[in-house]
């Protein structure tokens, strides 16, 4: 797209991760002039570069899906992401491990996991898994063009015959009903809806809609960048600054006001008028920004938080895989506990291991670790718990429950460890990185607006299309669209 007559021909962005480097990188293709401000001494956000003894940690995403998202934010200015990042298919995406010792590899070729699912539970069960790519894949071709990867105007941008596919498809309906439906196994259950809490709600609450991040996760696959995820940020970072976008670190934005047909934009070191801004904090940091209350939509459930523990690991991790989730013996009771405010007795957690598939990650014979633990926000129940007192006897927990998982966690470099608290201290609502669940009165028409005025746009988790890598991604492009657009 481009600026129509009238349109912008300056843009500042504010906020250099994932969110931001999309709209800056779309904005620039247009032909605008951006200027891109990070508070912080770094690019990246929320997927952060983080070095330790030798180390190169996650603190971030970890998970890579819809991987040609991120090839159109290159190609917005003419790119080939090829040319520029290395990704790695992972084979399997997830190994899934329940309580009575069974493992279950969770392949994206669907031959393969139908064999996978046959040897598991039978092939009534592999038969069901047909069914459910089959659903899952009719939802993502409804969803992705007519709900996700476009502009929305309230419910009426709604009404048109893609909604009754979505309706027939039972996308409105519960999401571990119609997990049920493909699935009597309920191992397989928990493998195929555990993905409901990438959007932040538990399967028994989540629509049968979200259903689609199985799509995105287990038929279109999973893949990891060599040199770690904050590869694409330092990939995206060289290939904005090289086609004319100003990058400013350590600079922080203090307020944005409309002045002149566009808007004056203080910064704790200078003042600068442009025509379009693109934010891409959380809604309540942009109405604090704007000095308008009214430009952030009121969250009544905020997603889940987690605790997360990156470390490096001298002596290495026995095994394969990238990505391992670990079931307790009751997910349904562990969401349980997250909803009634208390952090998980018998947790389903997920670990990663990227140097298994990155060794350049570690120094030799080594591996980096990365454990996430979920955990409730600081939020209605769970603004109760005191996160300085846990901090010790939780992380005690977690490395129990690692350790009797089979992983050595005896001898731990470079330790992270982030709790809600800590998330909080970041500047985080709630505690929580992953922003606004994705109940159904915060989601698609009815989450929080990204557009905020002439010229004037929200991107990011906190906005739609919602939470997750590939979802930001798109919510740059979008509130790049909204700014261009001659209307704003």
């Amino acid at each position: 797209m481009t600026p129509g007559p009238g349109g912008p021909r300056t843009a500042v962005v504010v906020g250099a991760g994932l969110a931001g480097l999309s709209a800056a990188l779309h904005l620039c293709g247009a032909g605008v002039d951006v200027t891109l401000l990070e508070a912080e001494d770094a690019a990246g956000g929320r997927c952060p570069d983080v070095a330790a003894d030798g180390y190169r940690l996650e603190l971030g995403p970890t998970v890579l899906t819809e991987t040609h998202l991120l090839e159109s934010v290159f190609a917005a200015v003419g790119e080939s992401m090829a040319d520029r990042l290395t990704l790695v298919d992972l084979d399997p995406a997830y190994v899934a491990h329940f309580p009575g010792g069974e493992v279950l590899p969770m392949h994206t070729d669907p031959d393969r996991m139908h064999r996978a699912v046959a040897d598991f539970a039978g092939e009534r069960e592999a038969a069901g898994y047909d069914r459910f790519v089959r659903r899952v894949q009719r939802m993502y071709d409804v969803e992705m063009p007519h709900f996700i990867d476009r502009n929305l105007d309230g419910v009426p941008s709604l009404v048109r015959p893609s909604l009754g596919r979505l309706a027939a498809l039972r996308g409105f309906g519960r999401l571990d009903r119609l997990i049920g439906s493909h699935f009597r196994d309920e191992r397989l259950r928990q493998a195929f809806s555990f993905q409901s809490l990438y959007v932040g709600v538990p399967p028994d609450r989540a629509r049968g809609m979200f259903a689609v991040v199985s799509a995105m996760d287990l038929v279109h696959g999973v893949r990891y960048p060599l040199g770690g995820m904050h590869a694409i940020v330092r990939a995206l970072v060289r290939v904005a600054q090289q086609h004319g976008v100003e990058l400013r670190l350590g600079e922080r934005v203090t307020a944005v006001r409309p002045a002149h047909g566009g808007y004056d934009v203080s910064t704790t070191s200078r003042s600068m008028h442009v025509d379009a801004v693109v934010l891409t904090c959380e809604p309540s940091c942009a109405a604090t920004l704007l000095a308008d209350p009214t430009a952030a939509r009121p969250v009544s459930t905020p997603s889940p938080s987690c605790v997360l523990l990156a470390a490096g690991v001298p002596s290495g991790l026995a095994g394969t895989g990238h990505h391992h989730v670990h079931f307790g013996r009751s997910l349904q009771g562990a969401l349980d506990d997250l909803t009634a405010g208390r952090p998980m007795r018998d947790p389903s957690f997920l670990v990663s291991v990227p140097t298994r598939t990155d060794p350049s990650l570690a120094p030799a014979g080594g591996d980096v670790l990365y454990a996430l633990f979920p955990t409730p926000a600081q939020h209605g129940p769970g603004a109760a718990l005191d996160w300085a007192a846990l901090r010790a006897p939780y992380r005690d927990h977690m490395l129990r429950r690692l350790s009797t998982a089979g992983y050595a966690v005896d001898d731990l470099v470079g330790e992270h460890l982030l709790t809600p608290a800590d998330w909080t201290a970041r500047g985080l609502p709630w505690g929580t990185p992953f922003s606004a669940a994705h109940t159904f009165r915060q989601s698609g028409p009815f989450r929080q607006p990204n557009r905020l005025g002439p010229r004037l746009a929200l991107a990011g988790s906190g906005t739609t299309p919602g939470i997750g890598v590939p979802m930001v991604l798109i919510s740059g492009r979008l509130a790049a669209d909204r700014v261009l657009s001659q209307h704003g």
